[in-house]
């Protein structure tokens, strides 16, 4: 007889991003005369780059012609984009990362979630709360969380960081010791960034432990504040303790192309065994990798003209940030994120919980953002807001928002 995986029985609930399709889509269909702003996932608005849709269009002329035709990708991403990475990405940032450990794959998403394969069932992991529910989910349908408790929306075998105002919205240590650690700034749900004096605390307490971070550094385009490190690599000792993801989706509008990377240093070891072999293993036997085309459109935004273009749309969005954040505190809300991240957290009014401030929000304002208790329990009370709207459309949903 046909056994399912249990683990996956519980999860509890939907998807966050599938429920909150699900309640707009009801919505809609009552009220086909209301016009959302949808500032909920975190979805990009402006078209690609030209440079990157102009390489785009080259390679895909490439794929027409017998001479110039490509196939199934190396297992690791195409060198051209590879070498490009650790040149204009790590090289820039005075990080030593060579080539050959960077893993293209199509997406910071995938990533985050497939990186526990490589780690023992029996591993305990800690994270952020508030946090991105992937990393949390995706450890539930391993066998590695243990127990759900409906009572506190904790996992028995989970390590919780509170993130909260007192703290900043920044984790401090654990007082029980994880395996694994997922990081992400600047951060998702929350909007925070730390210093890198604040990350290199991390990365020293996870060399002594033998703990391995798992850095979600998807969002470092948005950070605008000197001492805000870009990537984990910054840190002195990073390469033996920190496993670190990329995205394209957010620094240059690649939500619907499909395209991230993986870096593991070789100098990560875990056991005896050096994790990027590891990881090499089951890229190599799991994916077919990125398509030629898209890699190339990768490639493209390093360029000088690439670089310039991105920029101006990163810049657009931060923003948009701009006017949510004042929006909001003029309003009377508190609020924080925005600066170094294309998202703003507010705590919801009065004793309104998050889902009934999305409703509230939907119903009277035709506003779409996300609850904040979806993240986690930390994040009860709060709500997020993103800057990946239009301009004219963020304007708006924060006009209709005072208007309150």
């Amino acid at each position: 007889m046909v056994k399912v995986n249990e683990n996956f029985l519980k999860l509890p609930g939907n998807y966050l991003f599938s429920e909150i399709a699900k309640k707009v889509k009801i919505f809609q269909e009552k009220h086909r005369e209301s016009n959302l702003i949808r500032l909920g996932i975190g979805d990009v608005t402006l078209p690609i780059a030209p440079a990157v849709i102009e390489a785009m269009h080259k390679a895909v002329d490439e794929m027409g012609q017998k001479e110039s035709f490509h196939g199934y990708a190396p297992d690791l991403g195409y060198e051209f984009l590879r070498n490009t990475i650790a040149k204009k990405v790590y090289g820039a940032l005075g990080c030593e990362i060579f080539a050959d450990e960077i893993f293209v794959s199509d997406g910071a998403k995938s990533d985050s979630g497939n990186i526990q394969e490589i780690f023992g069932v029996d591993n305990r992991i800690a994270v952020c709360d508030p946090v991105y529910p992937v990393y949390v989910d995706t450890n539930v349908m391993a066998g590695r969380a243990g127990e759900y408790s409906k009572e506190t929306e904790q996992w028995s075998n989970v390590i919780y960081l509170p993130c909260s105002a007192e703290n900043h919205f920044v984790p401090e240590l654990p007082k029980e010791t994880p395996d694994l650690i997922y990081l992400c700034f600047p951060n998702n749900p929350t909007g925070s960034a730390v210093t890198k004096d604040q990350l290199q605390v991390w990365v020293d307490y996870a060399n002594k432990m033998g703990s391995v971070i798992i850095y979600d550094a998807a969002y470092e385009a948005y950070i605008t504040e000197e001492n805000v490190p870009h990537s984990i690599y910054e840190c002195e000792g990073a390469r033996t303790c920190a496993i670190e993801l990329r995205s394209f989706s957010k620094n240059a509008g690649f939500t619907g192309v499909r395209l991230g990377y993986t870096v593991i240093p070789k100098d990560l070891v875990r056991g005896g065994v050096a994790l990027h072999s590891l990881w090499a293993r089951r890229h190599g036997t799991k994916y077919n990798g990125a398509p030629y085309i898209i890699q190339r459109a990768g490639e493209a935004v390093y360029t000088d003209e690439g670089q310039a273009q991105v920029k101006e749309q990163i810049a657009y969005y931060m923003r948009n940030a701009k006017v949510i954040l004042e929006g909001l505190k003029s309003a009377g809300f508190s609020a924080t994120g925005g600066v170094n991240a294309p998202y703003i957290w507010l705590k919801t009014p009065g004793s309104m919980t998050s889902w009934e401030f999305f409703d509230y929000l939907l119903e009277k304002a035709n506003v779409v953002g996300t609850p904040g208790s979806g993240f986690g329990p930390g994040g009860e009370g709060y709500f997020r807001l993103t800057a990946f709207g239009t301009y004219e459309n963020t304007v708006e949903a924060i006009e209709r928002i005072k208007r309150l």
